[in-house]
């Protein structure tokens, strides 16, 4: 299994960016999916999670900037940042709980490569 992640880059104060995350290989099936956030310096930090029946969670600091969303036909999490701040600067990582067969009940956490995130102010 592989998370492709992408979306990130270089953005003023205020403006919005798309990240998207793509799940491949042998994949079964897809409880929750999530983002998180390292920024210089930083521990990662979990930002949202969506679950895969759509129930939406953040982490206080970007309610009502950030929504995400997911596609369950193509195994693809999403997360839209808008209203940016320099303190959203960080490296954005996907984080999907993934059942790879029907013959186990075993969900594994895999995570994607990282996606950049440079808010100026």
């Amino acid at each position: 299994v592989q998370l492709q992640a992408s979306g990130g880059g270089l953005v003023q104060a205020g403006g919005s960016l798309r990240l998207t995350c793509a799940a491949s290989g042998r994949i079964f099936s897809i409880n929750d999916m999530g983002w998180y956030r390292q920024a210089p310096g930083k521990q990662r930090e979990w930002v949202a999670r969506i679950t895969s029946d759509g129930s939406t969670d953040y982490v206080d600091s970007v309610k009502g900037r950030f929504t995400i969303s997911r596609d369950n036909d193509k195994n693809t999490v999403n997360l839209q940042l808008n209203s940016l701040k320099p303190e959203d600067t960080a490296v954005y990582y996907c984080r999907a709980e993934i059942r790879q067969s029907a013959f186990t009940s075993i969900f594994s956490y895999y995570w994607g490569q990282g996606t950049l995130v440079t808010v100026s102010s």
